[in-house]
Parts: structure tokens; C-alpha cells; sequence
């Protein structure tokens, strides 16, 4: 029985692959949300008016979403005064809080209220909550510790939360036991999980045991594998370029190996300026590759690299 189950379950992967079978996401699910990249001036103040037309930009193309302050937005360098303006910016350009998440970024627990807070006046849809990514070598009981902090301080007013595993920025990974832990604790408040590991085998373990989360995948590699299984979709800095692309792997499971060669060129550099560098050769807008100390831009040579690239990837798009 064991192998008929095998073999069943093979046939029908294989029909999701080819498209016999649509597996698109229901409206309840995540979905497609742009891990926005944050536009600077040359005195790296935030511009709020590109950031606020880039935001109009990737809804308009396919997004469900956008989040903004996340690692490739350079959250972690914007402080409270900052964040307030962009989420003025938005609202002056129509965006709705219900179309915003708002990735939380601090290492102190006041922090992190102060800037939840923030963003659930906004009406944001969700909040992307980082661990206190400046303290090393801690457990998973000070992990759950810090986290009940938060959300017991926020109070009734908490919501949407998603817990965001990225060990390559916090040098914390946040094990399937404390997940687990977690959502029982806060029952309807934390709601998903974004992993941004790139480690296929803990995605899998995330996968199968949090079903009742929005598994969020982060490397796009693994995105269409990760919804065929089960993944709500994806917060994906991708889709600050093409998100029209990067929609059917995050609603269909539908693979595109486009995309996963493109991953592979952009992880040869430092992600953010090289996400810039496609944004400003979507746009044909050099001031896409500014960034905040301490990142450097891209350089011309690569910039240009990566922007062939893109085209010779994606020259259906003309």
C-alpha cells in the first residue's frame, strides 16, 4: 500500500509540474508580497516619493502585498522617525494599510513594541518579526522568552504575526520546536512563518509540521517546490523586478527555472545592492542604486552584468 501511496503521490506532483493540475491558491491564502527595496537619495535620506510609486508599481503587477523595512528594504537602518514617513508616503499615495506587512526589526523588546504599535495603527495587514538579532548564541527559551515579551506588551491589539527565520542576517534560527511552541502560546496571533534559510530540508520539516501556518518561502529556489507542498506563497525581493513571473510559482506552484538562474547570479553578490541594480534597470533610474551605509553600491560593470542577464532570462518581456 505503501508504494501505490508513493506512487500516486509522484503521479500527482508530476501533473502539478506540467499543469494538468491547477493548484492555485485560494483568496485566503498569502499569496505573492515584494520584500520592498527602500529608495535612498545621495545623502541616503529615504525617498519616499519613489518608494511610494514603487509600491503602486509592484501591486499593480502582481502583488498581493509589499513589505517593507525587511532585509532587502534595509530595515534594520531606518529608524522610528523614518519608518513613520514611509507609511505616510504610502497613505498619500492610497495604499492601504491591509496592503502593507511591516517587518519588525530591533533587538530590545521597547523597540520592537514601539515599531509594532506603529504599524498596527497603520492597519497593516501583518507584522514580519524578526528575532533580537544582535545577541548570538542564545536558546530557544530566552528566544521564547524575548518573543512573549513582545506580544504580551502589545497586547489584544496583536495580530498577523510571522515569525521570520533568516539565520544568515541574525546568525538565529528559529527551530521547528520553538515555532511549535510559539503558536500554541499565542493562538490566532502568530499566523505564519517566512523562511529565509535556504535550507531545503528545514523548509520541508517547517512544511509538514506548521500546515496550519502561512509557510512563507524566502529563497525563491524553492518556491513553486514549496507551494506544491503546502506554502502560502512567498515575501520575495524578486518581486521588486518581476513580480508578473514570480506570481505563478507563488499561487500555482508553477516552476520557472528563469527564476531560480536568476537567484543564482544575485547571490553572487551582496543581495540588496544587486536587487538595486535589476530595480534600476527595470526603471532605467540610476538613483535605484543608492544605498545605506554601511552597503556600497554595485558596481557599474556588475550592475550592467546582472541587467544582461535579466534580459537574456526574461526577453519575452518585450
Amino acid at each position: 500500500m505503501s508504494e501505490i501511496n508513493a506512487m500516486l503521490q509522484e503521479t500527482l506532483v508530476t501533473w502539478i509540474r506540467t499543469g494538468i493540475i491547477d493548484v492555485t491558491v485560494s483568496a485566503g491564502c498569502f499569496g505573492l508580497s515584494a520584500a520592498m527595496t527602500t529608495p535612498f537619495r545621495s545623502n541616503e535620506a529615504v525617498d519616499l516619493s519613489r518608494m511610494a510609486e514603487h509600491a503602486k508599481w509592484c501591486l499593480s503587477n502582481g502583488c498581493a502585498s509589499v513589505t517593507v523595512f525587511g532585509t532587502t528594504g534595509e530595515g534594520a537602518s531606518i529608524g522610528i522617525s523614518g519608518r513613520e514617513q514611509v507609511l505616510g508616503a504610502l497613505a498619500g499615495a492610497g495604499i492601504a494599510g491591509e496592503s502593507v506587512v511591516y517587518c519588525v526589526a530591533a533587538s530590545s523588546v521597547h523597540e520592537a513594541l514601539a515599531q509594532g504599535r506603529m504599524a498596527l495603527d497603520f492597519g497593516c495587514r501583518g507584522l514580519l518579526l524578526t528575532p533580537p538579532f544582535y545577541f548570538k548564541g542564545v536558546s530557544d527559551e530566552g528566544l521564547f522568552s524575548w518573543f512573549s515579551s513582545v506580544l504580551e506588551k502589545m497586547g489584544s491589539v496583536a495580530r498577523g504575526v510571522i515569525l521570520y527565520n533568516i539565520p544568515s542576517v541574525t546568525q538565529i534560527s528559529l527551530s521547528i520546536e520553538l515555532i511549535d511552541r510559539l503558536k500554541k502560546q499565542f493562538p490566532g496571533i502568530i499566523t505564519g512563518v517566512k523562511d529565509s534559510s535556504g535550507d531545503w530540508e528545514y523548509t520541508q520539516r517547517l512544511l509538514d509540521r506548521h500546515q496550519d501556518l502561512a509557510i512563507l518561502i524566502g529563497d525563491e529556489r524553492y518556491l513553486a517546490e514549496g507551494v506544491r507542498r503546502g506554502g502560502q506563497g512567498a515575501i520575495s525581493g524578486l518581486a521588486n523586478v518581476c513580480p508578473d513571473f514570480l506570481r505563478p510559482l507563488a499561487m500555482n506552484g508553477q516552476g520557472d527555472e528563469r527564476i531560480s538562474r536568476l537567484v543564482d547570479e544575485v547571490l553572487k553578490y551582496p543581495v540588496t545592492p544587486a536587487v538595486k541594480a535589476l530595480v534600476a534597470h527595470r526603471t532605467g533610474d540610476a538613483a535605484w542604486l543608492n544605498v545605506r551605509s554601511p552597503f556600497l553600491r554595485i558596481s557599474a560593470a556588475d550592475a550592467d552584468r546582472l541587467g544582461s542577464i535579466f534580459d537574456h532570462l526574461f526577453a519575452e518581456r518585450k
